[in-house]
């Protein structure tokens, strides 16, 4: 399972909450985003996978720091890979904007992958992809979306237009979405 944290964070408080849960034959890695400035938050540095300019559907997106955050992704699925793991084994996984690196990653990859795990998140790029199906390796991969129904960062309505789009992209049966009544932009013990 590879996990990217959201924005502002780090990959050491996914680690511990998995640790709880750790089996013997599942291997977590929780990278770390690289620190830079996001328009977002007034230019502030922080850890974040690509730069965030607004947060409305209809905001101008990141694209190249977006497509770079992706590589980098793929350089880890690569990586394990090489150590044996088949990627078809690897569930990508991530938490608002780790989990829209996540969806991105999984549809743009040449690697097969075992699913996605997507936690307050949205799709980015949104409009790059086709209107219908995918054609690459993941067309029917398994997609877990998450959303609290209170979330004031990224507002349902996201996480809804987003499980739209995956269902035109990949086997529609294969995408589950899951809202959690009274929930901010958090995560849960389900």
């Amino acid at each position: 399972v590879i996990f990217l944290h959201g924005l502002g964070d780090t990959g050491h408080g996914w680690a511990e909450a998995f640790a709880g849960i750790r089996s013997s034959h599942i291997k977590y890695i929780c990278p770390h985003a690289p620190v830079m400035p996001v328009t977002l938050n007034m230019n502030m540095a922080m850890p974040s996978w690509f730069n965030i300019i607004g947060l409305s559907p209809d905001s101008q997106e990141d694209e190249s720091g977006i497509k770079r955050a992706a590589e980098n992704v793929k350089a880890l699925i690569e990586q394990e890979v090489k150590n044996g793991i088949p990627s078809n084994r690897i569930i990508l996984g991530g938490f608002s904007q780790g989990g829209a690196l996540s969806l991105y990653t999984a549809l743009t990859t040449q690697q097969k992958l075992a699913g996605v795990t997507a936690l307050s998140c949205w799709l980015p790029l949104q409009s790059s992809f086709p209107q219908g199906p995918i054609s690459g390796v993941n067309k029917d991969i398994s997609i877990l979306q998450c959303h609290g129904d209170c979330d004031p960062l990224v507002p349902l309505m996201f996480g809804t237009l987003t499980v739209e789009k995956l269902k035109s992209l990949v086997n529609p049966a294969n995408v589950t979405f899951k809202t959690y009544e009274s929930m901010m932009h958090s995560s849960c013990q389900q």
